[in-house]
């Protein structure tokens, strides 16, 4: 197993408070919530997911 770099990392702690923030809402998803489209938390989310695949650089990803 290898060891998970910083992009993973910051995801794992982005997946636990999306969580976090849907259990405190009594959701089961960010959609049924009625702050999706401006939610800060959900675009940070977002944003490390395509880190996390990208690796921090810009254009594709790796797979």
């Amino acid at each position: 197993m290898l060891d998970k770099d910083k992009f993973e990392l910051h995801l794992d702690e982005m997946i636990i408070k999306i969580q976090q923030c849907q259990e405190d809402k009594n959701l089961k998803s960010c959609s049924d919530c009625e702050h999706y489209l401006s939610c800060e938390l959900r675009t940070d989310y977002v944003k490390s997911v395509y880190n996390s695949m990208s690796k921090g650089e810009t254009g594709g990803f790796e797979f």
